[in-house]
């Protein structure tokens, strides 16, 4: 099974404060929708929180501490990363996404096959950040750079990475 990180982040790798985006970003927003729909998305508690509601589409799997946190049917409930990707597993599926927050995306990264990733031309503040990634360990597939806008505050940047196979020692 493929397992993606799939989030925004700015140079300064803010990727949010006070549990929200810090940027109005439509063709990330819609890049995201595009890539995720029909997923299943793992995330923190938190992150589900921000949304408000489950995403169309998708199937969410939420992770928390909180033994009687619940969601509704057809999402799932889970109190580690490991069971999380369990749960996908075991349906068969061939891939899943992760959506963060930063505590999950550090969990994950060790993990992960694939970050996409919209990199924000903006320092902002912010209180959430995403973890420090060894670049040496990924290889950039694709780039793709669309300027600001009407819609869009700042420019940005779809950047995917692979991990590299790396040779046995």
């Amino acid at each position: 099974m493929k397992i993606s990180i799939i989030v925004a982040k700015a140079r300064n790798n803010v990727i949010g404060k006070d549990n929200q985006l810090v940027w109005k970003l439509s063709g990330d927003l819609q890049h995201f929708k595009k890539t995720t729909l029909g997923h299943h998305v793992i995330m923190g508690r938190k992150t589900f929180e921000s949304m408000g509601k489950p995403l169309p589409g998708r199937t969410s799997v939420v992770i928390t501490r909180n033994k009687d946190y619940q969601v509704p049917s057809p999402h799932y409930v889970v109190h580690s990363l490991d069971q999380a990707i369990n749960i996908v597993a075991k349906k068969g599926l061939e891939h899943a996404f992760i959506l963060g927050g930063a505590e999950i995306f550090k969990q994950a990264l060790p993990s992960t096959d694939e970050m996409i990733i919209t990199e924000v031309d903006a320092s902002p503040v912010g209180d959430t950040f995403f973890p420090a990634v060894d670049y040496f360990e990924w290889e950039k597939v694709s780039e793709e750079r669309h300027p600001k806008d009407e819609k869009n505050e700042y420019n940005y940047t779809f950047v995917t990475y692979k991990r590299k196979s790396l040779p046995e020692k």
